[in-house]
């Protein structure tokens, strides 16, 4: 059986020390501020957290970047030069073209790799789902399935990912082209926060309207719950930007509702989603039930 690596890409939020313990690569994504480009690190050395989103409070923008082919054939070559197989996993590509850039370079790689499988799959999701995707691919692998098992176990499960989430102000949203000027500034008057899910198509999509950010938080809870279920391959991760109390509330009432110790990871939001959802916006993901199609 052919060995093969997992690689994914900044939207997966995956922590080095997660992605060491799960034997998983990834290639970073950009973005510019003050005129400066950063690769999106998921080590953050350039630039914190809380850097990135003390920039963004302070009104200013934060302009992001795709992978491009060449950057996917360098990575990819990598490992096919050593023998391995790929299995790339990206982010949805309603919200990113990187996932487009990977097949781009799959098929060019081919020709020199003809005995190499190289497998690109759009997750339809990003974020801290992403990551759990990578994290149960590399659990089956360890289980000894070939990349065409895992490719296909991915492909059929990636819908039964769910993302609740909200965010603290509309006005990220609104610079992002995401909401109108008028829903944001009413919005902001009337204190209403969108519960954020990703459909069957990658879109991240507005499902409810909530009044207040407690309200908000309590129903982004709701919802887990109503899509949770207690499966053999869970993994319960929250995603945040900035704002690691309110991740570490939801953490503790998510356990305290579930009635039993559950590992839940706690990891920020990254510079790619992070600057369209703006700071304060924190998120629940895991396996349930199938999302569907609203957008």
């Amino acid at each position: 059986m052919s060995k093969f690596v997992i690689i994914t890409d900044s939207c997966s939020e995956l922590s080095k020390e997660l992605r060491q313990k799960y034997d998983i690569d990834y290639i970073p994504m950009h973005f510019r501020l003050d005129g400066v480009e950063y690769d999106a690190s998921l080590d953050w050395e350039k630039i914190s957290p809380k850097q990135l989103y003390d920039y963004l409070r302070e009104g200013k923008r934060v302009t992001t970047a795709q992978i491009t082919k060449e950057e996917y054939m360098e990575k990819f070559s990598s490992y096919l030069e050593k023998g391995y197989d790929i299995l790339s996993l990206s982010c949805s590509s309603a919200l990113s073209a990187s996932v487009k850039a990977s097949t781009f370079a799959r098929d060019e790689l081919k020709e020199k790799y003809p005995d190499r499988k190289i497998i690109c799959i759009d997750t339809l999701m990003a974020c801290a789902g992403l990551g759990i995707l990578c994290i149960t691919a590399s659990e089956l692998r360890e289980a000894g399935k070939t990349i065409d098992e895992v490719a296909d176990w991915v492909e059929e499960h990636k819908l039964t990912m769910n993302q609740e989430c909200t965010v603290e102000k509309l006005t990220y949203l609104k610079v992002a082209g995401r909401v109108s000027a008028a829903s944001a500034f009413f919005g902001g008057l009337l204190s209403i926060k969108p519960i954020i899910i990703s459909d069957a198509k990658g879109h991240n999509f507005a499902i409810e309207k909530v009044k207040g950010r407690a309200a908000s938080i309590e129903r982004v809870i709701d919802r887990f719950f109503e899509a949770y279920e207690d499966l053999p391959y869970q993994h319960i991760f929250i995603s945040h930007a900035d704002c690691g109390d309110v991740a570490l509330e939801m953490k503790d009432k998510v356990l305290a509702r579930l009635g039993t110790e559950k590992e839940i990871q706690i990891l920020p939001l990254g510079p790619i989603v992070g600057s369209t959802c703006g700071p304060g916006t924190v998120a629940l993901y895991c396996y349930g039930k199938k999302v569907t199609t609203n957008a």
